[in-house]
């Protein structure tokens, strides 16, 4: 082979090199775009009124069904309106500073915007009721939330995560039980 042909395939394979880097450096952009897009909750978000469930817990006694209310009766456990809040903090703690943010909230009827912190996606379908009835404690998906001065993500309840729990309790891992 002429040296003037080698050349035209080194050439070549530089070309082809080339354009096979550029599509893969495209496709990872366009990955780390998208990711970045994704909506992710931090682990420790800060919340409108920090709530100290420690406090609640382990001073006052309350348990989780005391607050959310509907995790044994519906698909969401709710989250408490402060009617609730106020039947206490009417006349305990109405100095500390964020006794009177909900205390505002109350009088205003605004509604306090809560930041999730666990949040599937649409795809995804979870029912507290269902395993809440099923023995599982709000702990193994939360955490020790009666132990934190302010909630935070402790697992990421991704696929893997849920199939994990599903297999060592004997639960239905079928595509459907989860994807409806």
């Amino acid at each position: 082979m002429r040296l003037i042909d080698r050349l035209k395939d080194v050439k070549s394979f530089h070309i082809f090199a080339l354009l096979i880097m550029g599509w893969f450096g495209a496709v990872a952009a366009l990955v780390l775009l998208f990711g970045l897009a994704i909506r992710r909750p931090s682990l420790h978000p800060e919340q409108p009124i920090e709530f100290p469930h420690h406090v609640h817990v382990q001073r006052v006694g309350m348990e989780c069904g005391d607050c959310h209310r509907y995790a044994d009766k519906s698909i969401h456990a709710g989250i408490p309106n402060t009617a609730l809040c106020m039947e206490c903090h009417e006349s305990v703690a109405t100095d500390r500073p964020e006794i009177i943010k909900l205390t505002a909230f109350h009088q205003t009827g605004e509604p306090i915007d809560w930041v999730r912190i666990y949040d599937f996606q649409d795809w995804v379908y979870f029912s507290h009721k269902r395993h809440v009835l099923s023995g599982v404690r709000c702990q193994e998906c939360h955490g020790a939330v009666e132990l934190m001065s302010t909630v935070q993500k402790v697992s990421d309840m991704g696929m893997g995560w849920c199939v994990n729990c599903h297999r060592r309790r004997g639960a239905p891992i079928e595509c459907n039980t989860c994807h409806q």
